[in-house]
């Protein structure tokens, strides 16, 4: 009998020793940023950018503005409030995501708590404060219509924007390459579901919105499967779902057909 208990009870062991590993340190792994090269002042180098700090619970976080070119000033213009990929930084996106201003739309580029120059701790509910915080002062501009705020998020910052919607309204959401919940991923690192610290509940944000949704996914995405899109899609009220011939990074292949589809999505949707 001992023998047997002795074979029962050390696999059970490391078992919960691995699980325990996990949960100290899948923060590391869901916010890489110690594994992104350290930004320059690239914000010194864009031309339009307005850089701003938002002061939150867990620190300053940075957010860079672009607004639209097109717009008159005496007028309000449409925005989006835009989240990143987690190995991701905003200093990678300015110059592509310029090009919503062709369309009279700003631009809010909003930094992860410890990401790049912000200061504080990677959460769920860090990233939520800075998103409500960020939201918070574009809506105070007298150059932004609040009706016409779209979110937009890319991988873990799908995540991001859902969390700002459960808190504040949009006009309409856009996630790329999006996961349904961090939950979901424990099958696949063998741990119960409760041990998931920021549990990024997607599904559920979507579930209730009631606002249009584009779903953009790669339909060879091995990081977050396409099945994850489909049931995002298949939950949306008022949902539309764009499949790439594309894995995660590489999503889109195509940049030009993206800002087509993009501005087909806003115009129908009487945003722009």
């Amino acid at each position: 009998m001992p023998g047997l208990l002795k074979y029962i009870l050390y696999p059970l062991l490391l078992y919960v020793t691995y699980c325990g590993l996990l949960f100290v340190l899948q923060r590391q792994i869901i916010f890489p940023r110690y594994q992104i090269p350290q930004p320059s002042q690239t914000d010194q180098q864009v031309a339009g950018i307005e850089k701003i700090w938002l002061d939150t619970d867990n620190g300053k976080v940075e957010a860079w503005f672009i607004p639209s070119d097109v717009t008159p000033s005496a007028k309000s213009q449409p925005a989006v409030i835009f989240g990143h990929g987690n190995g991701e930084l905003i200093d990678f996106w300015p110059e592509e995501l310029r090009k919503f201003t062709r369309f009279g739309v700003g631009v809010l580029l909003v930094e992860y708590p410890g990401y790049g120059r912000s200061t504080g701790n990677p959460t769920e509910k860090s990233v939520t404060d800075s998103f409500i915080a960020a939201y918070d002062w574009l809506t105070s501009r007298q150059d932004v219509d609040s009706n016409r705020i779209v979110f937009i998020g890319r991988s873990l910052g799908g995540g991001a924007v859902c969390a700002l919607a459960r808190h504040r309204p949009s006009a309409a959401l856009i996630l790329m390459s999006t996961f349904a919940s961090a939950k979901s991923f424990a099958k696949k690192f063998l741990v119960p579901s409760f041990l998931v610290r920021d549990p990024f509940d997607n599904l559920e944000v979507v579930k209730n919105y009631s606002n249009p949704i584009l779903i953009i996914h790669g339909k060879h995405d091995t990081l977050i499967p396409y099945s994850h899109g489909k049931t995002l899609h298949a939950a949306a009220r008022r949902g539309e779902i764009i499949t790439y011939n594309a894995g995660h990074n590489d999503c889109p292949p195509d940049w030009d057909v993206f800002w087509k589809d993009v501005e087909g999505f806003l115009r129908k949707n009487g945003i722009i």
